[in-house]
């Protein structure tokens, strides 16, 4: 008989080989916020996740508070070492249903392809259980991982926006790229 989970204990959501996504939770400031803090020269000049507990908080709690957003932290199956998170935000339904990805890995996960699979698992959750038709990647040109992995998983360039967003105190210029429900299906795991 499988074995209950404690009330307490992080339900996964889906599950791969070597990786399962399950939401955020306020209990997971501490070692998010390390994790984060060891990973800012990888991050920078991208990605700026939150390093105290009180901004982990404040970013969690929007994540599992407000409905046009779904957070997931991408853990380890061997241990359950947070690897990493990807984000669906500005989720639009009615005739739209599209959402949009951010994402980062953590230092000690980078290269090992375990962000490529955690993104399998959150497109087919993202087209499943959410039922949107769209996730969309919004890209800075030189980050050369990222582009990497939408790539791998089968979205397509949609065109170039200049000064599309606010990072690091200017407006960037970001890459614009796509994936349906439709593609998905070759892709997702």
């Amino acid at each position: 008989m499988p074995e209950t989970p404690l009330p307490d204990t992080p339900r996964h959501l889906a599950v791969g080989p070597r990786v399962a996504i399950r939401h955020f939770r306020l209990a997971d400031a501490a070692e998010f916020t390390a994790r984060a803090r060891e990973s800012r020269a990888l991050h920078r000049p991208w990605l700026f996740p939150p390093h105290t507990d009180d901004a982990y908080r404040a970013y969690a709690t929007a994540l599992i508070d407000d409905p046009a957003r779904e957070g997931f932290l991408l853990c380890e199956r061997d241990g359950g070492a947070i690897a990493g998170f990807i984000n669906i935000n500005n989720i639009v339904l009615g005739g739209f249903r599209c959402g949009t990805l951010g994402y980062g890995a953590f230092a000690h996960a980078a290269g090992r392809g375990l962000m490529d699979e955690g993104l399998g698992l959150v497109i087919t959750y993202a087209f499943t259980e959410l039922a949107l038709h769209r996730l969309e990647a919004n890209i800075q040109p030189g980050n050369a991982a990222s582009l990497a992995l939408v790539r791998r998983r089968g979205f397509r360039y949609e065109g170039f926006s200049p000064d599309f967003l606010h990072v690091d105190g200017a407006w960037r210029d970001h890459e614009r790229w796509a994936l349906t429900a439709k593609t998905a299906g070759r892709t997702a795991s």
